[in-house]
Order: C-alpha cells, then sequence, then structure tokens
C-alpha cells in the first residue's frame, strides 16, 4: 500500500506541475514531453502495484513473500530500518514538491554564485559552471557546427535596424551579440529584465538580467548586459524594468575585457512576467 502512495503521489506531483505550468521553473519546455511521458509511466506503477497489494492480501500469510526489492518478508523484522530509510528517501522530495512554495531565482542566486565570466575561472568546470552575463552553449555542440550555428544567428539577428529580445530569442541572440560585438555597434535594442547593481559601477549603470535554463534548472544561468542610463537613476535589484537604445562596447575592469552594453533611451518599470525565466531555443 504504500508503494501505491508514493508511486501516485509522483504521478499527481507532475500532473499538478504541467497543469499549472510549474513545470517550466524547473526545465526547458523542449523537453517536457518527457515529464508528461512520466506521469503515464508512474500511474501505471501506481495501478500495478495496488493489484499486487490486493492479490497479497488474499493469500495465506506464509505466501507473502517479497517487497518492491525482492527481499523475503519472513526476515523483515531485521530490516525494518532499512525500509524506513528507502521510503523515507523516496517519500521526502514527494513531500516538499507537494508542499513547499516554489521560489523564483533572483538576484540573491547571483550574490550567492558570485559574479564572473566563467572563463576567468582557474578551476573551470564545464559541467559545473554558473554562467553569467555571457551564454555560451558552445559545451553542447561540436566545434564546426557551432561556429556554423553562432554566424547564421550573428547574420539573423544583427540585420535590420532593431532587435527586440524577448522569450523566443533572448539566449541565441544574446550570444551572438557577445560573440560579434562589432557587428551589432549602434544597434537599436530593446530588452526586458531584473536590476541587478555589480561592482564598479557609476551610478547611472547596472545590469539588466534574466535567468535562462539551457535544459534544465542546474544549468540555469543569469543572462543580459551593461545598461547604461543618460541621468543618475535608484532601482533596487529586482526591480524589473524594460529598456530601448543603442549598443556600444565599454571596457568592464572586473571583467578586464571589453563587454557590450545598452546606452538607454527609454525605459519604463514594469511588472514582473508571470514566466520570468528564458529558454534556449533549438
Amino acid at each position: 500500500m504504500i508503494r501505491f502512495i508514493i508511486l501516485f503521489g509522483y504521478a499527481y506531483l507532475f500532473l499538478h506541475l504541467h497543469l499549472t505550468g510549474d513545470i517550466s521553473k524547473y526545465i526547458n519546455m523542449r523537453y517536457g514531453y518527457l515529464t508528461f511521458s512520466m506521469i503515464f509511466i508512474v500511474g501505471l506503477m501506481a495501478v500495478y502495484q495496488a493489484i499486487q497489494w490486493n492479490l497479497e492480501g488474499s493469500r495465506p500469510h506464509h505466501k507473502r513473500q517479497k517487497d518492491l526489492f525482492g527481499h523475503d518478508h519472513s526476515h523483515e523484522d531485521n530490516v525494518w530500518w532499512k525500509k524506513l530509510i528507502t521510503y523515507g528517501l523516496l517519500v521526502f522530495p514527494l513531500l516538499t514538491g507537494l508542499f513547499l512554495p516554489i521560489a523564483t531565482l533572483d538576484s540573491n542566486i547571483v550574490k550567492a554564485k558570485g559574479f564572473h565570466f566563467a572563463e576567468l575561472d582557474n578551476d573551470h568546470d564545464q559541467y559545473a559552471n554558473h554562467q553569467i552575463l555571457k551564454p555560451d552553449t558552445s559545451q553542447y555542440y561540436e566545434s564546426s557546427t557551432y561556429k556554423q550555428m553562432l554566424h547564421a544567428d550573428m547574420k539573423k539577428y544583427s540585420s535590420g535596424n532593431r532587435l527586440y529580445l524577448d522569450d523566443n530569442n533572448y539566449l541565441r541572440a544574446l550570444e551572438a551579440i557577445y560573440n560579434y560585438p562589432g557587428n551589432f555597434e549602434n544597434k537599436n535594442l530593446s530588452m526586458m529584465g531584473f536590476v541587478y547593481h555589480g561592482d564598479a559601477l557609476e551610478k547611472n549603470q547596472l545590469f539588466l538580467f534574466r535567468f535562462g535554463i539551457i535544459h534544465c534548472i542546474a544549468d540555469a544561468g543569469v543572462f543580459g548586459m551593461m545598461v547604461q542610463f543618460p541621468h543618475t537613476i535608484d532601482y533596487k535589484n529586482d526591480t524589473w524594468i524594460r529598456v530601448s537604445g543603442k549598443l556600444s562596447e565599454v571596457y568592464y575592469q572586473p571583467f578586464k575585457q571589453t563587454i557590450p552594453y545598452l546606452k538607454v533611451t527609454r525605459w519604463t518599470v514594469v511588472s514582473k512576467p508571470k514566466s520570468p525565466y528564458t529558454y534556449r531555443q533549438y
């Protein structure tokens, strides 16, 4: 019966996440079909366990032999603590998923993880870095394929007079801007994000960020760019604003390199979007 409850609980949890849309806070919805399929698989496993439980109850006591892991029930008095630990490990993430509120990543994560470019780290680990400011998906592609894709994105997003960063192009367009800043010089750009006050900034400068998910929340990074206003501004961290202006480049001392930035001409404070994350499009 316990196994049925646990399996049914997991099926319900994933169904609830899909119905509320909260599943998008954990994974890139490109892979949503995997978790949706899991609902049916785990649901069928729960039904199987319910049937087994009913059949087990109709058998004589001496014939009830095996548990979920194939252990002989005749010795269960000696292994009760093992089962308690096993079920506890299964129930804990289920209870936290069902009853704890889902937290949205914000500027506190940027502070905790540190504000840096991953390639400046001495102990660079491509599978453990937390990307900041500049999207870099080179590790997910073969070298020549990545270069071709990046060049195609540069041509696509640098054409025309204005570039509007939205949920569909945010990460790919930003990656092209950071890799080909000269091709975007003086280009009109509009974007939205939350405020973060980094180091060594003037009073009219700040960073505008959005959290981006490549595959799942484990590889999430915070991406955006420095923006410069025509006069001193006073926005607190995590304030969401929409800005428009012209792209240029500036040397940023903490990173010891030149980075793109936006010279803002128009801006307005906006409400935090219902879906604050942006996702890598393929």
